[in-house]
């Protein structure tokens, strides 16, 4: 299936790129701009900044979405890396930083302990750095959760990811009402961190789907969502089903904002969960806490 107009990406500034590539691998470090392909790690890497991913770079699961690798195996965590991260923020003067990881099913909390220590490193080489992380569920370990919380990031996204009918077949070892439920107990139990989440479309779902999960994650307390076009990475992975138009987009953004109450809706077709992420402290200041 043939990319359209919409879907073409600028060329990069191989300058600004370089120089943030050079200190990705100075610092030994993974980004998720890098391993899982996304198509806007050329904007994102000439502004400067770059979601990083810890814990990494292979995944416990195998999403037939996504292009990072997989390794089942137990793997110790490597105590250096918080303060690694750290200094990359400090030297790329961030003022908004994002974390993500991979899933670590194999850690008795998810990787929970090394969120913390990333928090508390950036924090102390760069405490006006608002942080957001992009967690994954946990496998449903409410303990964990508290762990990553009661360290106060600005922001924790966790994504969907798809419509509850395309769970088994997009993400099998994801649970849609747990992820719900993990949405739903930020809010509750640390009602200052602002909550987003983010689903891909292009999969097989339809668009009154795709409204349906808005309303359950508006329901669950979501403050912020991202909506973006899925693009498969490869022949072994999901092939794309159709691609939305910008107009539909619109219409989705339309939609959780003014019907639904969302703060915030990032909705077109180049969209990821951290695209322009930094735009969320002005939602802070706009929507205080």
């Amino acid at each position: 299936m043939l990319k359209p107009d919409w879907l073409r990406v600028k060329a990069p500034q191989h300058q600004r790129i370089g120089a943030v590539a050079d200190l990705l691998v100075d610092l030994k470090l993974n980004t998720v701009c890098q391993e899982a392909s996304c198509p806007n790690i050329g904007e994102c890497f000439a502004g400067g900044t770059a979601t990083f991913l810890i814990m990494g770079p292979a995944c416990t699961r195998a999403c037939p979405y996504c292009d990072i690798a997989t390794d089942r195996s137990k793997r110790d965590l490597d105590p250096t890396e918080p303060n690694r991260l750290g200094e990359a923020v400090a030297r790329m003067a961030l003022s908004h930083v994002v974390i993500t990881s991979v899933n670590r099913d194999d850690l008795d909390d998810g990787g929970a302990s090394q969120f913390l220590a990333c928090i508390e490193a950036v924090r102390k080489l760069s405490p006006n750095t608002t942080i957001e992380l992009l967690i994954p569920d946990l496998c449903g370990n409410w303990e964990a959760l508290k762990i990553v919380l009661d360290a106060a990031p600005n922001v924790l996204n966790h994504n969907i990811e798809t419509v509850p009918r395309l769970y088994k077949r997009v993400r099998p070892q994801g649970e849609y009402n747990r992820s719900l439920e993990l949405l739903s107990r930020v809010r509750d139990g640390w009602p200052k961190v602002y909550t987003k989440s983010g689903l891909m479309v292009g999969l097989g779902e339809k668009d009154e789907e795709v409204k349906e999960v808005l309303v359950d994650l508006r329901r669950n307390k979501v403050d912020i969502v991202t909506i973006g076009q899925y693009l498969s990475p490869g022949p072994k992975h999901l092939p794309v089903d159709r691609f939305v138009t910008p107009d539909q987009f619109k219409g989705f953004k339309k939609e959780g904002e003014e019907q639904l109450g969302f703060l915030q809706v990032v909705s077109s077709p180049l969209t990821r969960s951290s695209y322009h992420a930094g735009e969320v402290q002005r939602l802070m200041s706009t929507y205080p806490r």
